[in-house]
């Protein structure tokens, strides 16, 4: 492989290289040197420029189910974790890396929907019936970063660790001259949570709204089965990009589990003091039929109630934005466009306002986690309601990840469309938002469309 040039700023080193590749097969190849993958599969928008693949992880944050964080470096096991990680963030932290690239060295994140819990100590939250962790930082030195606009492959690391860069061309090197790995054929027996118990659910909370204890509330549901023994993660995330292409699509892996997901939402980023959330809010399914598609699209634009909904939950994240903002400064830059994905048409808007000097990543998580879409207005008493009805723990689902850099620079999504891969047991949920005029039985049938791109990927492909 002949030696590119590489560009040095104070902080990193980046290189182009001329190699085309799929960053699955480099995960594939060294699942441990490169264990966590975001990837921009639906491409033509703003937001979906950049695939990275982190690599060197070096420590972990973790926050246990036992509510315990486990870190050789943390002295008081008990500190809240978005407490220790703006101690491990302000350690590390540099000026701007003057960097065009979106990650240039520091973290990955993955932040389970009970991290809740801390922000609100007031929650009580059902457990998860599974032993993931809560919540999670990665220290990762390094990445392999396409950029899909320009049509290039850059080589990250941060300054010191230029050796690394030899590795990763090695390992590209050796992934471009073998074989792509196959696909395992997936079959999986899905088992859908009864639809009785989310129709009774939608009627309690139209319930509570009638008494005023709420505006809407986002209720889901879970579905659950067993993968065969030869399906990797891998597998199962190669074919869901294909059946539910997104822009904010994630692989993560964490021993023998890992989160898959195809998430079209974006919580939070903060670039150049720009803080900014995408909220996604009013859906309807697609058609095949060009003609009843668009039908499906017009009146999911113009329907009062869809727009009522979109309308207040911006308010809500304008509200979590002028937290962590200089005041007068957030804004609505982006109102109610349509988006279309594979399954489903969304309402999308955009939101931002200029980060106050001095906020910390903590503190833009505290203030925008878990996003209100996925909760509902007001936040808190629908997380309440929430824990109530779904009586057991979210996990990943309307949890969050993306990355941190050391810079203070950070993007986070939503995980919807997620699945958790535990031991070859796969779960995922699908919601819907409900309010004052939902029809239960329409609500129910929206987090099918929203729950078919997974299903897809779980049947025999042709």
């Amino acid at each position: 492989m002949t030696q590119p040039a590489a560009e040095s700023g104070e902080n990193t080193v980046s290189i182009e290289i001329a190699s085309k590749i799929d960053l699955l097969d480099l995960h594939r190849f060294n699942r441990e040197r490169y264990p966590h993958l975001l990837e921009s599969v639906l491409h033509g928008t703003a937001q979906a420029r950049y695939d990275i693949l982190f690599a060197f992880p070096d420590h972990y944050l973790t926050l246990m189910q036992s509510g315990d964080l486990s870190e050789p470096l943390v002295a008081d096991q008990e500190q809240p974790f978005l407490v220790e990680l703006d101690r491990w963030w302000s350690e590390s932290h540099v000026e701007s890396t003057s960097s065009i690239l979106p990650f240039s060295g520091g973290w990955f994140l993955y932040l389970g929907y009970e991290l809740a819990g801390e922000i609100e100590p007031t929650l009580k939250l059902p457990a998860t019936r599974s032993q993931f962790p809560i919540a999670m930082a990665v220290r990762h030195p390094a990445a392999v970063i396409v950029d899909h606009q320009a049509g290039t492959t850059h080589l990250v690391v941060e300054a010191g660790r230029e050796e690394q860069l030899a590795s990763l061309q090695a390992d590209i090197e050796a992934v471009t001259q073998s074989q792509s790995p196959r696909t395992q054929a997936i079959s999986a027996r899905i088992e859908e949570e009864p639809a009785e118990r989310y129709l009774d659910a939608v009627e309690r909370i139209l319930s509570y709204i009638r008494e005023g204890d709420v505006f809407q509330v986002n209720l889901s549901r879970e579905w659950s089965g067993t993968l065969q023994e030869s399906v990797t993660a891998a597998d199962l995330y190669s074919v869901l990009r294909t059946t539910n292409p997104a822009p904010f699509a994630a692989l993560a892996t964490f021993g023998e589990s890992a989160v898959v997901s195809s998430s079209p939402e974006r919580l939070v980023s903060v670039h150049d003091g720009v803080v900014q959330t995408r909220p996604i809010a009013g859906t309807r399914p697609r058609s095949e039929r060009r003609e009843d598609d668009q039908v499906l699209s017009e009146t999911l634009m113009s329907h009062p109630k869809e727009q009522a909904e979109h309308i207040m939950l911006i308010d809500l994240e304008r509200n979590d934005l002028g937290r962590v903002s200089v005041p007068g400064s957030v804004e609505v830059d982006e109102l109610m466009v349509l988006e279309s994905y594979a399954h489903v048409h969304h309402i999308v808007s955009n939101v931002r306002g200029r980060l106050r000097e001095g906020v910390t990543p903590g503190e833009v998580i505290r203030a925008t986690f878990p996003g209100g879409t996925i909760t509902g207005c007001p936040k808190v008493r629908c997380m309440e309601i929430i824990a109530e009805l779904e009586q057991t723990g979210r996990g990943p689902y309307t949890g969050s990840i993306g990355y941190l850099n050391r810079d203070g620079s950070m993007d986070l999504n939503i995980l919807i469309r997620t699945m958790l891969l535990e031991q070859q047991q796969v779960t995922f949920r699908a919601g819907a938002g409900i309010v004052t005029d939902s029809i239960a039985e329409r609500e129910l049938e929206e987090t099918r469309a929203k729950a078919l791109g997974m299903l897809r990927a779980l049947e025999p492909q042709s």
